[in-house]
């Protein structure tokens, strides 16, 4: 099963672009308030706090686009932030026989993905991935094929 949510990312962009218009005309509107015009008291400070509030819950999301692939016998996941210097992005792969389990975190607007695969190092390792921006619809086929894999290997392993 192949997920992806980069045809979304001119949206994201456009989103991006807008937030941070928004903050520099904000700055701008309370610098022209506070040494010119005076026409606004301390309101004034709503120019600054509401479009740069509104641009750090667009970061906090976490990476926009996420890639998620599990024809053949791997897992495949990207997880990458629709503007390349502010984030490293993730590349994972690994044989579907070492997924052990994950689990989906949501706190308020930040949805995570966990994953935890065998290792022979240290036993296990837990991946993380950031899903705010995929929709319920896709994180239900997502959820649907990580659990046909835990299944499958619960299966092999007994």
């Amino acid at each position: 099963m192949r997920l992806s949510n980069r045809n979304k990312a001119s949206a994201y962009n456009f989103v991006h672009t807008l937030l941070v218009m928004m903050a520099l005309f904000g700055i701008a509107a309370f610098l022209l308030n506070e040494y010119r015009f005076h026409a606004v008291g301390d309101e004034s400070y709503i120019f600054l706090i509401v479009p740069i509030l509104l641009l750090v819950i667009f970061h906090l999301n976490g990476r926009q686009i996420f890639e998620y692939d599990s024809d053949g016998e791997a897992l495949n996941f990207k997880n990458r932030n629709i503007i390349p210097f502010l984030d490293r992005s993730l590349h994972d792969e690994f044989p579907k026989y070492k997924l052990i389990k994950y689990e989906i975190v949501r706190i308020f607007f930040i949805k995570r993905l966990y994953v935890t695969i065998s290792s022979k190092n240290t036993g296990s390792t837990i991946l993380k991935y950031e899903i705010s921006y995929l929709s319920q619809k896709e994180i239900n086929n997502l959820k649907l094929s990580l659990n046909k894999v835990v299944k499958t290997n619960k299966e092999n392993n007994d």
